[in-house]
């Protein structure tokens, strides 16, 4: 993709020694990736490139925010994401596997896209459960109306709850 062709780094051209890449993350980098998980989001990456004549090490770091539902009350939030990775650039012929710390170029290759590297640890910042962060004073953010519709139907709400949750309760206190 042309769209995806910003995020090249050409590196044959490049003295050994540090080079610095920025790029600011926004709503529109994620439409470059089918079915992203991801829709609404902006990060600062800075990737810190170190050429060296047999291998590059690659260091990234990124801080943001991404639009999330709240997996509890369903409402939308901004989730602070910020994730820093250490990666190893080889160059060989093609047979051997990429791994998590190792990125393996040919070694005609004279450039590499990043696109993919920032998508995957912009995702990674994710944490796996969404839900809203707590206040200071430590009380949640989520919707008060779904915290007490929630608690109304939860199986171990007294009173109103689902009858067939009260009853395999009842099951568990008959030792």
């Amino acid at each position: 993709m042309e769209k995806l062709s910003t995020y090249n780094i050409a590196f044959k051209g490049l003295k050994e020694g540090n080079h610095l890449f920025d790029y600011h993350i926004r709503n529109s980098f994620f439409e470059l990736f089918e079915n992203s998980l991801i829709e609404e989001a902006e990060a600062d990456v800075t990737i810190s490139l170190e050429k060296r004549n047999t291998f590059m090490s690659l260091h990234l770091a990124l801080k943001g925010s991404a639009r999330l539902t709240c997996d509890r009350c369903l409402d939308q939030y901004d989730q602070e994401i910020a994730n820093k990775a250490d990666l190893i650039i080889k160059f060989g012929d093609y047979g051997y596997e990429d791994s998590d710390e190792v990125i393996w170029l040919h070694p005609e290759d004279y450039q590499f896209n990043v696109a993919q590297i920032i998508y995957d640890y912009i995702v990674l910042g994710i944490p796996l459960k969404h839900i809203h962060p707590d206040r200071q004073d430590g009380s949640s953010e989520c919707n008060p109306e779904m915290l007490e519709k929630l608690k109304e139907y939860s199986p171990l709400h007294e009173g109103k709850g689902d009858q067939r949750w009260i009853q395999l309760k009842n099951l568990l206190n008959n030792n």
